[in-house]
């Protein structure tokens, strides 16, 4: 087994937040600016709000909500396979959005596919940026995680842009063909264990545990009990009954020798189907020893006060503070704020202030007498704050200032890897980020549905439904 080296703290890594930056832009640039084409898909199918919202709330959750898929994969197969593979699943999917016949393709092709590959290339960009940096995690993690928030910034008027020119359709052809520079960046994510030094040495066999020595050796002799298995089985077949009419014209003493060694091979292959039975036990019980060991060490993650407290604010803060990053406009027109005062889209005043403090947040992470927990905890405080404040706000002015803050304070995410590093540990840190990033996916995804419940029970009680009417 490979030990893990030393991160450099520089070198290759800033490579690696390059190219981790391009895939949050090319990757969540559309789906966070789903706004633009949610109009759209609202004149094209003439659906609910409240359903065509699902669209982008999958697009944003699913890929969260799979998150522990997500990190099984990066362990399993490296970060730059699942980054290169993921790349085509974000492209594919836009582009087969393009020929969506109703809305219910589109909660596959956009919302899933999508969606999915989203949560692959925000695993393997984290989990590889947390290896190639110790004292300057901060400062990468909150660089790469502005992708998304500049990607925000300039797909919502590049998609506003193409749909004038090209229509839906070919705004998602095109947004999905500029998604395939995806790939090279992930051919850029060089493995932190690839390097030009020699491999190290390999263990001594005194010093392998007697289970793993074992299970090699039975391992080893699968292919010799699959090829056994098949010699037996001709020899059973065909060799048997020549041997058997051959001997008829030897002598008494060949007959016999043959008989002999006949029964030593049928005992050579009743012996090795044995082992092959033996074999199949042990790896079905090795397999279930690893789901059972995956499960344990979830639980002792959970017993862990910090942690637990940690997966209670991400779930809570995504139900709250993802749906203001859709409905912020409907806010302001609902404050009956004319159009003409919009002199920036709130929406864009969130995503760039989302990536300043992505960074600021990202460096004040790195400052040794600041308790990144703390620092987390603030960030939550300071945007439910501004959201209860957001009833009271009357005027563009107002609605753009508490935009800049909670799109500020949002900036969060990158210190979020951060301070689950120092919580579970770096050895720790694929398992624990991915239940925490599925607890955020279920928020993403219950956020907007229960605002739009609330906003038609407010609307229900205005017009007086009889459901809401009350009791004589």
């Amino acid at each position: 087994m490979m030990e893990s080296k030393k991160p450099p703290d520089g070198g290759w890594g800033w490579v690696i937040v390059i190219t981790s930056f391009f895939t949050q832009f090319l990757c969540y640039g559309s789906p966070l600016a789903v706004g633009v084409l949610y109009l759209e898909w609202l004149d094209t199918f003439h659906e609910g709000k409240g359903k065509t919202a699902w669209v982008g709330s999958l697009a944003n959750g699913v890929g969260l909500i799979l998150s522990p898929i997500c990190s099984l994969s990066v362990e399993s197969f490296g970060a730059r396979s699942v980054t290169i593979f993921s790349g085509f699943m974000v492209a594919g999917g836009l582009m087969i959005s393009a020929y969506a016949p109703n809305l219910y393709f589109l909660f596959f092709s956009y919302g899933a596919v999508v969606g999915l590959g989203c949560g692959l290339l925000y695993t393997a960009a984290v989990t590889i940026t947390c290896q190639y940096f110790d004292k300057r995690r901060g400062l990468a993690l909150g660089l790469i995680s502005t992708g998304s928030s500049v990607g925000l910034f300039i797909y919502a008027a590049l998609q506003r842009e193409l749909l004038e020119l090209y229509g839906l359709d070919g705004c998602l052809l095109i947004v999905g063909a500029v998604a395939l520079n995806i790939l090279p960046c992930g051919i850029l994510m060089r493995p932190l264990g690839s390097s030009n030094s020699p491999p190290p040495e390999k263990t001594p066999v005194e010093s392998v545990s007697a289970q793993y020595s074992i299970y090699n050796e039975k391992e080893k002799t699968l292919e010799e009990n699959i090829s056994i298995l098949e010699k037996g089985y001709s020899e059973e077949k065909f060799v048997r009954p020549l041997t058997i009419s051959a001997s008829k014209q030897e002598s008494p003493l060949h007959e016999k020798e043959s008989a002999t060694a006949q029964t030593k091979e049928i005992d050579v292959y009743r012996k090795k189907v044995v082992e092959q039975k033996y074999f199949c036990k042990q790896l079905a019980k090795r397999k279930w020893q690893l789901c059972w060991n995956y499960w344990s060490e979830t639980v002792i993650l959970f017993k862990n006060k910090v942690f637990s407290a940690l997966f209670i604010a991400i779930l809570l803060f995504d139900i709250g503070g993802f749906p203001p990053l859709l409905l912020m406009e409907d806010v302001a027109r609902s404050a009956n704020v004319k159009e003409e005062e919009f002199v920036v889209p709130l929406v864009s005043i969130i995503g760039i202030m989302t990536a300043v403090g992505k960074i600021l947040l990202g460096i004040l992470a790195d400052v040794k007498f600041i308790n990144t927990v703390y620092l987390y905890s603030a960030t939550l405080v300071s945007i439910s704050l501004a959201l209860c404040a957001i009833p009271f706000a009357k005027s563009y002015v107002s609605l753009a200032i508490l935009s800049g803050i909670i799109g500020f304070f949002s900036g969060n995410w990158s210190i979020f890897p951060y301070v689950t590093t120092k919580t579970v540990g770096i050895e720790k840190l694929t398992h624990a980020y991915g239940i925490l990033m599925f607890f955020a996916g279920a928020g993403n995804s219950l956020g907007p549905p229960i605002v739009g419940m609330v906003e038609w029970m407010e609307l229900a009680l205005e017009l007086g439904s009889p459901g809401f009417k009350s009791c004589p």
